[in-house]
């Protein structure tokens, strides 16, 4: 038995204290276990709510096929399938059906570069036209400035998204490069974000001189094998090989209709050739969030995640679509959000047919993916609902499920369930 013994005098306020201190820890230490627990209860009826929502607006005309996932603390915590793969067929969607991820490949270039730029293998400050000499600026002073770390933060001083048009009407990425020699800059090199495609391709040069292995090559050696992504690639071919892809659409008038998939963004692998499931995106994801150090070290995220630069013109999107995104600003192939007063790092993706997004919340350790093959507007209302949910913010309809409850009653415009 322990005996408490009650000093006298001026020890007495001292002793008091202490107890007081100590009943104090006690009756914490007893509360914690309940307080995890309600916590824990809320997280998941948070999902299962959310989850029910999504449910819901997967019956909406905006898809034919859909796949979400959500992981949490390194384990995937929900995944849903919806859908065909082709309007009109009877193919479902599954875990391991093949998406494009169009510019969601960006975080996969910047990260394999920053790894083998960790190893050594190379300089992300190294000038560009020391490896691709025909690239060109208008003002040839520029060009020579222009670094690979510039060409992966959007830096590089171009108009955004210079010489799309070209790519899709089927002019060679090397010809594209020469050509921007014409073209007026919206600033010199690292003072302002301009989006790219063309350009940030670039990077591949980088990692082919590097590693004396094609690009599509390294990657699958360094990310997508030792991650175990087994569906994920890098070509038209490997897409179409697999038999258990979903086919990209377009709305023609109130119908989806299959369309050719276009090799366009193939030809710029780097910034938008990767292919993958949502099985094998919720991994990259994990991977991402920090848990598979065996693969992607702490320290390289770290340095692919950085800020590099702000993004004005994003921010100002975000508040025209009334997000509770305060600051925007871009990494290494990756979006940085300010979102309800929480971390987000982000990515989007829009092919032909194909939208595609990754999301993370690194405080919470909670993230998203999301794939679907067509390009209506509630794909892009997956994250922003998720997030209400995931961070306890009032209620917004961004599914505006009054409008799909409402035309329930209306014959379906796409294949599927």
């Amino acid at each position: 038995m322990i005996q408490l013994v009650m000093p006298r005098g001026r020890g007495l306020k001292d002793w008091t204290l202490r107890l007081l201190a100590l009943l104090i820890s006690a009756f914490v230490i007893a509360l914690s276990p309940a307080s995890a627990s309600a916590q824990l209860k809320k997280d998941a009826q948070a999902l299962r709510n959310f989850a029910e929502e999504l449910d819901e607006a997967a019956k909406a005309p905006d898809f034919v096929g859909l796949a979400v996932a959500v992981v949490k603390k390194g384990e995937v915590a929900l995944m849903r399938t919806y859908g065909v793969r082709e309007a009109g067929s009877s193919q479902k969607v599954t875990p391991d059906t093949v998406f494009r991820l169009a510019s969601l490949s960006k975080g996969f270039a910047s990260t394999l570069a920053v790894l083998e730029q960790s190893e050594g293998k190379l300089d992300l400050k190294t000038p560009v036209v020391s490896l691709v000499p025909e690239f060109r600026l208008r003002r040839p002073g520029d060009a020579a400035r222009v670094t690979f770390e510039d060409v992966l933060a959007h830096r590089t001083g171009l108009p955004p998204y210079a010489y799309d048009n070209l790519l899709e009407a089927g002019t060679s990425p090397k010809q594209i490069l020469s050509k921007y020699g014409s073209v007026k800059q919206t600033c010199a090199p690292g003072e302002c974000f301009t989006y790219q495609n063309v350009a940030f391709n670039m990077i591949a040069a980088q990692i082919e001189k590097a590693t004396g292995k094609s690009f599509a090559t390294e990657l699958r050696d360094r990310i997508f094998l030792p991650l175990g992504m087994t569906t994920a690639s890098t070509t038209l071919q490997d897409l179409s090989a697999t038999g258990n892809w979903a086919r990209p659409h377009r709305r023609v008038e109130d119908t989806w209709m299959p369309v050719p998939v276009t090799d366009y963004y193939y030809k710029v692998p780097a910034a938008g050739g990767v292919n993958a499931s949502i099985s094998d995106l919720s991994k990259w994801l994990i991977a991402q969030m920090g848990h598979r150090p065996d693969v992607l070290p702490r320290s390289v995220l770290d340095e692919a995640h950085r800020r590099r630069i702000a993004t004005p013109p994003e921010t100002a999107r975000q508040r025209s679509l009334k997000t509770p995104v305060t600051d925007t600003s871009y990494g290494l192939g990756w979006r940085r959000y300010t979102y309800a007063g929480e971390q987000l790092l982000t990515h989007s993706g829009s092919v032909e047919g194909y939208i595609a997004q990754i999301a993370w919340l690194p405080t919470q350790d909670a993230g998203i993916v999301i794939l679907s093959n067509t390009r209506g507007s509630r794909a892009a209302k997956i994250l922003p609902t998720w997030l209400d949910y995931q961070l306890g913010l009032e209620k917004t309809d961004w599914f505006r499920l009054t409008e799909i409850a409402q035309a329930a009653g209306a014959p379906a415009t796409a294949g599927g369930d």
